[in-house]
């Protein structure tokens, strides 16, 4: 990897092209933030995985412009050679996963585009030059409940604000301690 040039305090721009569609949870130290994801075969796999249950993994300060650390999995890649500026999420390897928080040029995959943050803040966020960070991904926004237990031996539905749910109800809600779409 190769650092090109350093960028200014600017606001970090979210990229409109039409080909970012899904989004992506990412979550340090507690403090979530969204990410919205391009369209390629790299993204459709990892978002297939992601179904399976989020993705924690060790990030690490690399060349003083990113947070990189394995996934555990090893996803198609879709490598191009890209000019990365804060915010973006490349994947380097097929099974590594790197937040941006400065400029970068290299040949890899593009998996999305961090929203809504300036480059100071997704520093702050990363913690960058700082030392090694948990990162969480999830492809649905965390709720802050972890376990809802039924009652009695009859399976109950709750909603995410933890109430019962009506029968029928469309959604995302809470059954045998899973979260569920409907």
């Amino acid at each position: 990897m190769l650092l090109t040039c350093c960028s200014s305090e600017s606001e970090v721009k979210a990229q409109t092209s039409s080909d970012m569609t899904q989004k992506l949870y990412l979550t340090i130290g507690g403090v979530t933030k969204t990410a919205t994801m391009v369209s390629n075969s790299s993204t459709e796999a990892l978002v297939a995985q992601l179904q399976q249950g989020n993705i924690t993994y060790e990030a690490h300060d690399y060349g003083n412009f990113e947070k990189v650390g394995a996934l555990g999995y090893t996803f198609p890649e879709n490598n191009e050679q890209i000019d990365t500026v804060p915010g973006d999420l490349i994947l380097y390897q097929g099974s590594n996963l790197c937040i941006y928080y400065d400029t970068n040029s290299w040949n890899f995959t593009r998996i999305g585009k961090l929203a809504g943050m300036t480059q100071a803040e997704i520093k702050t966020w990363v913690n960058a030059g700082g030392g090694n960070v948990s990162v969480t991904l999830s492809v649905s926004e965390p709720t802050g409940i972890s376990k809802v237990k039924a009652e009695d031996s009859e399976s109950r539905t709750y909603t995410l604000q933890g109430t019962l749910a009506q029968a029928g109800q469309k959604g995302i809600v809470i059954q045998n301690g899973k979260k569920i779409k409907r």
